[in-house]
């Protein structure tokens, strides 16, 4: 049986990568690239577990093997056997044990260079976790600052359409960050996938050229930042969008109006708010909702609460917000911010130059 000495180096060095976990470890986090073929699946691992604990390990070890050669033989009938001889793929499980050691055994009987990976999933993950506290010093960070419905986020995109590196956290987070940040229909992914898809986008940058990245908390809807990425955004240089109170609600008005579709999602998220503010403010925003009066609960959201929130963080957090480049803005429509975003990424290239 063959283990990889350096397993992360140069995974394009392997035809496949096999993970195989249950579906329900797979969900949680894989190898990227990585396809999931279950050598026992979530039920059958709980039954074996199950049985381990309950009757004995000798008697689990027996059902175990039997289900996972069954599921082996599957895999192989319905994935693998149009592979060649000299195919390679990198087989591993949670710790480099008994279910990848299985097919690892059966793939090289048969001729393939199949090879297992020491230490398994828990290899991958303390990989990610190291690299998350290094990596990040290796980058400058231009911050995009400014108050909520600033357009920060559609700003950064448009600054990628320049031909800048991006480091886009909510889109990775799949959440706007703050209490109304949920996107209906698309869940979070879990730590550890948020973990290894922003190592990804970590990776393929240029240490050489600045990365430009949103102003964030230490969290993002349900996710947590790695601490050593937050300091060093928050000390990188500011640029602050100083956008007009009009152009801020028309642009959430656009940009969350899908909430304007499911009120009562709104109303259940702004309960959230309720050891905030007194009663008859939240039911003032419950009677706006009932209502459909938008634009006036979008701006008392804004001057109630989000605005005094920004204004408390942004001196404290961000060492750059001292004295940071500024850009008023009365225009956040799609042309509007592709103008600004233009503004931004000239003013820093004038400043080096």
């Amino acid at each position: 049986m063959s283990a990889s000495p350096q397993p992360f180096a140069d995974l394009a060095a392997y035809e496949e990568i096999i993970d195989v976990r249950s579906p329900a470890e797979f969900a949680e986090d894989h190898i990227p690239g990585a396809i999931n073929c279950p050598v026992l699946d979530d039920a059958q691992r709980a039954e074996v577990g199950t049985i381990y604990k309950q009757v004995s390990p000798f008697e689990a070890k027996k059902i175990g093997a039997a289900l996972v050669a069954e599921n082996i033989a599957r895999h192989l009938r319905e994935r693998f056997l149009d592979q060649p001889k000299d195919w390679k793929p990198l087989i591993y499980c949670w710790r480099g044990g008994n279910r990848s050691g299985s097919m690892t055994t059966i793939f090289r009987a048969i001729g393939w260079k199949a090879v297992q990976l020491d230490g398994g999933y828990k290899t991958w993950r303390n990989h990610v976790v190291a690299q998350l506290e290094q990596l990040p010093q290796r980058f400058s960070f231009n911050v995009i600052c400014g108050a909520t419905g600033s357009a920060k986020t559609r700003i950064l995109q448009a600054i990628a359409d320049l031909g800048e590196q991006v480091l886009d956290l909510e889109t990775l987070a799949s959440h706007k960050g703050s209490v109304l940040g949920i996107l209906p229909g698309q869940p979070q992914p879990r730590q550890k996938r948020f973990e290894t898809t922003l190592l990804q986008a970590l990776e393929r940058f240029d240490p050489a050229r600045p990365v430009w990245v949103e102003a964030e908390s230490r969290k993002i809807g349900q996710l947590h930042l790695p601490e050593a990425l937050i300091q060093r955004i928050r000390g990188g240089a500011c640029f602050n969008v100083e956008a007009t109170l009009a152009a801020r609600v028309a642009f959430l008005l656009t940009d969350y109006d899908y909430f304007l579709q499911l009120p009562d999602l709104l109303g259940e998220r702004l309960e959230v708010l309720r050891s905030m503010h007194s009663r008859e403010t939240m039911q003032r925003w419950q009677t706006l909702i009932a209502a459909a009066h938008w634009p006036a609960l979008v701006r008392e959201l804004l001057e109630l609460h989000y605005d005094p929130l920004y204004s408390r963080s942004q001196d404290r957090n961000f060492a750059g917000f001292g004295a940071p480049a500024s850009f008023p803005a009365d225009d956040l429509s799609p042309a509007g911010i592709s103008a600004l975003a233009a503004r931004i990424v000239y003013s820093r290239t004038a400043q080096i130059a």
